[in-house]
């Protein structure tokens, strides 16, 4: 049984920094591509990066690359999220998720691509 377990989120000052973990389980799973998503309360789930395992490639949401990071320990199978100068807005709850095989030449941004998800990790950042 494959399990993401999310770790690190938390309250944080505005401009602050914070760094989620998210370790895969599983025998012999190896996730091909994981990834992070976030839901604010009323909204809907957004896509934030993901990284490749076999190369660590990286996609970001627009509107957050240059502050948000992901990295990935392949020999932990887990995966990293640091997020820099944090603002309000984005509080949310940060899910992980983890594509078993390859579906796109890029990490993909949808939900849909992926097969298992965290419980997820409240992150709260104060103005």
């Amino acid at each position: 049984q494959v399990q993401l377990i999310e770790s690190g989120g938390g309250l944080v000052q505005a401009g602050g920094s914070l760094r989620l973990s998210c370790a895969a389980s599983g025998r012999t799973f190896s996730p091909y591509a994981m990834g992070w998503f976030r839901q604010a309360a009323g909204k809907e789930r957004e896509f934030v990066g993901a990284i490749f395992r076999s190369d660590y490639t990286t996609n970001y949401a627009d509107s957050l690359k240059g502050r948000f990071t992901i990295s990935r320990d392949n020999a932990m199978n887990t995966v990293y999220l640091q997020m820099n100068d944090l603002k309000p807005e984005d509080t949310a709850v940060y899910y992980c998720a983890a594509q078993a095989i390859p579906r796109t030449r890029v990490p993909s941004t949808s939900g849909l691509s992926y097969d298992y998800w965290g419980q997820g990790t409240q992150v709260t950042v104060s103005s």
